[in-house]
This record gives C-alpha cells, structure tokens and sequence, in this order.
C-alpha cells in the first residue's frame, strides 16, 4: 500500500468537473474534521484515511461519489444509509444531491472510536503475552 502526500489528493479531485470537486473538498474537510489525526494518503488509486488501520476511503464517479467505510462502517449505520444504493462496504452519494455531512461525521467517528479500541486490545493482548 503506497501513502501518498496530500497534494496528491488535491491533484486527483482537479481532476473532476467543478461541481463534483466541490462536493469532493466537503466530504474532504468533513472527514479531516471528524478525524482530525487520521494520516490522509492515497490507497487503491483514491483518497484515503488511516489512524491505527484504515478509516475509510471516497472516490468520485460520474453521476456519484463513492464512500467506502468498509462493511463495520456500513452495518452500523444501515438505517441512514438505506436510502442510497451501495453494497456491503459502500455507498453512493448522488451527485445531484447535498452529502449527508453530518452522517458521514458520525461514521467517521464511529471508525476512529473502533479502530482505537482494536489497537488498544491489539496493545493489551500484546503486554500480556510478554
């Protein structure tokens, strides 16, 4: 997996159509927000955020932009998420349609919270091993 500077990530959202690079830099600054010491990077050709494992991941397509909590991330929040199409580990935001910004916030939030008690359990399981 190869991190990438964020001038990287502002060269791949020039790269879409303005109207789509405006929603793009809102889910940016809402996942920078909402994570604020995630390490941001490029991973599998997209944006993407890291602190003590993956956070999640954003793409833009032509008529959506893809959001990619995993499947954790997705499970629980499925009742939010119900109104849009996605799959086990994703979602899409129509292009026509403001971003959910503060529900994106909360699984942003819920990913920080559970991947700092898995490094923790991970750290705990390791001092008890030694």
């Amino acid at each position: 997996m190869e991190s990438i500077i964020t001038n990287d990530i502002d060269k791949y959202i020039a790269a879409f159509p303005k109207d789509t690079q405006v929603l793009l830099e809102q889910l940016r600054d809402t996942i920078i927000k909402a994570a604020p010491d995630a390490v941001e990077l490029i991973s599998y050709q997209m944006p993407a955020y890291k602190l003590h494992g993956m956070l999640v991941y954003f793409a833009g397509y032509k008529n959506h932009i893809g959001f990619y909590p995993t499947s954790s991330g997705i499970e629980a929040f499925k009742k939010e998420l119900s109104v849009y199409k996605g799959a086990k580990g994703s979602v899409q935001f129509p292009l026509d349609s403001p971003l959910p910004l503060s529900l994106i916030t909360k699984i942003v939030q819920y990913k920080v919270k559970e991947n700092l008690a898995k490094a923790a359990a991970k750290s705990k399981r390791k001092k008890n091993s030694t």
